[in-house]
């Protein structure tokens, strides 16, 4: 297929870097270099992460976060079709600066509001939040610039369009997830499942004590922090509970073995928007267990903790055939919706329409 994409992203799921955006990132481009297009990708470096590298056939151009304002440069010379950022950044606005003739797409992951960004940003650290408080009005200012703007979750269009004050409503452009041919078997015991950062925001500690309250349901927290330190304490303060157990960072085949086996997906994140993993446990028939209802996962596909309750959710869930009932309806949704193969031919549509697309005069 003749065509050159160019994923400008945040993150990639590998080199040490674990995050939901950058596994979607890294299978769009999976998929998309399988289907024949030439894909590139610039990202910030991570652990051990050489200037030029070769992934699932991509080219991977990464740089330290210190050369950041200076990477036009590597845009321009990719020469790409297309710039598509998986989420808005500093590279969005870089990208559209140093290849203004092509096109520039974005698909927006987590729009925050100011309130949003008052939940999290008090556990990020100076450096950080001096950061985005710079970059923040560059970056909504040039969104308004691109050739298209999408949305990986529905419920946030109509946020999407206010935040950025676009005349349109930003199209859907959901994430991908591999969806097993065939229903999972879950075994007979009961088991519940954490994904994610031990980070401080993504608050594992509620998990961690409600397996105290469950003592006779196996709890798998399969994740770590960005801090060693902070991995260890949480390890040694909840090493004693019987039912808990700490896998680590797991991937590939050993995080489809703990979805497959598992009923109930637990979040216990101070902000969400419809993160990876719960596309992930849906097409495992796992239900959902969150605070967070993006696109109705938690309302149609499990259950909605409200005030703090996870205890009275998981309960519920356990009863009965209640788990399995919600987690069938999540795993025909995300076969109807965010299904890999589904999910790429709605991209290659998007960069159609964006070639074809004639710009406005000036």
């Amino acid at each position: 297929m003749d065509l050159d994409i160019c994923l400008v992203a945040t993150e990639l799921f590998a080199w040490g870097r674990l995050g939901g955006f950058g596994a979607a990132t890294r299978m769009i481009g999976r998929k998309l270099a399988e289907r024949g297009v030439r894909v590139s990708v610039v990202v910030p470096a991570g652990e051990g992460q050489r200037r030029l590298e070769e992934l699932d056939g991509m080219e991977i151009h990464s740089f330290p976060l210190t050369k950041y304002p200076f990477t036009g440069g590597i845009y321009r010379g990719l020469g790409a079709d297309i710039y598509h950022s998986e989420e808005p950044s500093w590279g969005t606005k870089l990208a559209l600066e140093a290849v203004p003739g092509a096109r520039h797409i974005v698909t927006c992951q987590n729009p925050k509001t100011g309130e949003d960004w008052g939940l999290v940003e008090r556990y990020y650290p100076l450096r950080r939040r001096i950061y985005n408080r710079l970059t923040a009005p560059a970056i909504d200012e040039c969104v308004k610039q691109l050739d298209a703007v999408y949305c990986q979750a529905r419920y946030t269009i109509p946020k999407t369009r206010a935040l950025y004050k676009l005349a349109t409503d930003p199209g859907f452009l959901p994430n991908p997830v591999k969806v097993p041919s065939k229903k999972p078997v879950k075994p007979p015991e009961p088991t519940v499942c954490f994904l994610g950062r031990f980070d401080a925001e993504k608050r594992p500690e509620i998990f961690f004590e409600l397996a105290k309250e469950f003592p006779d349901v196996r709890f798998v927290a399969a994740g770590r922090a960005h801090s060693k330190q902070r991995d260890d304490d949480l390890v040694r303060r909840y090493y004693s509970v019987r039912n808990l157990e700490f896998p680590g960072f797991i991937e590939g085949g050993e995080k489809e073995a703990l979805l497959s086996m598992s009923r109930v997906l637990v979040n216990t994140s101070v902000s969400e928007c419809l993160p990876v993993s719960f596309l992930e446990a849906a097409a495992h028939g796992c239900a959902i267990l969150s605070p967070h209802d993006p696109d109705g996962f938690a309302l149609r596909f499990g259950y909605h903790v409200k005030d703090s309750d996870y205890a009275s959710g998981l309960r519920w869930l356990l009863e009965g055939s209640n788990w399995r009932e919600a987690g069938e309806r999540g795993r025909r949704y995300v076969s109807a919706v965010h299904e890999v193969g589904k999910v790429i031919d709605l991209h290659l549509e998007a960069y159609h329409r964006a070639l074809s697309t004639p710009r406005p005069s000036s």
